[in-house]
């Protein structure tokens, strides 16, 4: 039995994590807001956004290379084109909708609305076969829908070009994340390391992206005065600083999602996430004005409990039922210390150990 110092050094290794993640996620959604109210560029700016983290991921990458001596994974051709462009595709569309709508709407209706994702989440699952349908389902769906209508219903703040928007990033966002769970739980490719599957998602989701860049804002953009037309050299500067903190926010937040996983559980993030759209709202009606009525707050009430129910029956039939997919080794290396490399043999000799080990099915939410 573990000792309470144990113990405690554990709570606040998780109270840790989760105020990192709190810092990275709320922090990127109030940046996004404020940076689109004087640069109205949401594409070119995930492009900025996307070229960073592949970068910092590049050099994280050769940094730990040289550390430790054995060579990063790098997939093939085939595999790459294959089973992570559709990944990185739904990815890229999910955040720049995300991304585009701050154009319209406010942060509390960007939150609420992006919690519609569990509902798009749970349908893929069930299309893919991730998940087992149950009748409290059923109520799960109508709590979470029933939750969003009272939300916007008579909302003052209330933008259709831009709640279509989100809405549409949330679909999406049920492929990204049915799609992601499926990629990160296939050994084969090696890609349980935070940085290993930034490093590999970039790339395809600059190319998804670059056509809508073009198509929408590279006209605009290209006549700019804050970019290509400037005729200072202080504004030039100030608009890379401020696009290169939102691609430092982004690359830590997506780093931060997986260790918080990594190093507790699946249960712990879905959970951090329904706290953090509370802690969101209440920022977003303290520091940025937004108005919310009774009906609001009711709605956004029922939504989380729809939520809380989806947490709560997915952490009852995992406990009751085996795994319906192959899970990551929770006391593999690449879990502990995400940060280490995991070559062939180390992923053999973890296979040869699984029957002895617990395991933990990561889960993004």
């Amino acid at each position: 039995m573990a000792c309470p110092v144990q113990f405690i050094c554990r709570g606040l290794r998780t109270v840790g994590l989760v105020f990192l993640y709190y810092g990275f996620s709320i922090g990127i959604t109030f940046y996004n807001k404020w940076l689109m109210k004087g640069f109205h560029y949401p594409l070119f700016m995930t492009l900025v956004h996307l070229t960073i983290n592949f970068c910092l991921s590049a050099l994280t990458r050769q940094a730990m290379q040289c550390w430790t001596g054995k060579p990063r994974i790098t997939l093939t051709w085939t595999d790459y084109l294959h089973k992570v462009a559709p990944t990185a595709m739904a990815t890229a569309l999910d955040i720049g909708l995300s991304n585009w709508s701050f154009l319209f709407i406010t942060i509390s209706l960007y939150t609420m609305t992006k919690s519609s994702a569990v509902l798009f989440i749970l349908f893929f699952s069930l299309v893919f076969k991730l998940e087992e349908p149950n009748p409290f389902l059923i109520l799960v769906v109508l709590l979470i829908s029933s939750g969003l209508f009272m939300f916007t219903f008579e909302s003052t703040q209330f933008n259709l070009e831009g709640f279509i928007m989100v809405l549409l990033a949330s679909f999406i966002g049920g492929i990204r994340w049915t799609l992601t769970q499926v990629l990160m739980q296939k050994a084969e490719l090696g890609l349980q390391n935070p940085i290993d599957a930034l490093y590999h998602l970039q790339p395809l989701m600059f190319l998804g992206l670059f056509p809508l860049f073009l198509y929408n804002e590279g006209l605009s953009l290209s006549t700019s005065e804050k970019l290509f037309r400037v005729t200072e050299l202080s504004p030039l500067l100030y608009s890379l600083l401020t696009l290169s903190i939102g691609g430092s926010l982004a690359f830590g937040l997506g780093f931060a999602e997986f260790l918080l996983v990594s190093r507790t559980s699946s249960l712990t993030l879905s959970i951090s996430g329904i706290f953090k759209e509370v802690c969101t709202l209440l920022l977003a009606a303290s520091l940025m004005g937004d108005k919310m009525s009774a009906l609001n707050w009711l709605g956004f009430i029922v939504c989380l409990c729809g939520i809380s129910l989806h947490v709560g029956l997915k952490t009852y039939y995992s406990k009751n039922k085996g795994p319906s997919l192959r899970q990551l080794n929770s006391k593999s290396p690449e879990l502990e210390l995400p940060l280490l490399w995991q070559n062939e043999d180390d992923r053999e000799d973890s296979a040869a150990d699984e029957d002895e080990d617990e395991t933990q099915e990561i889960t993004l939410h």
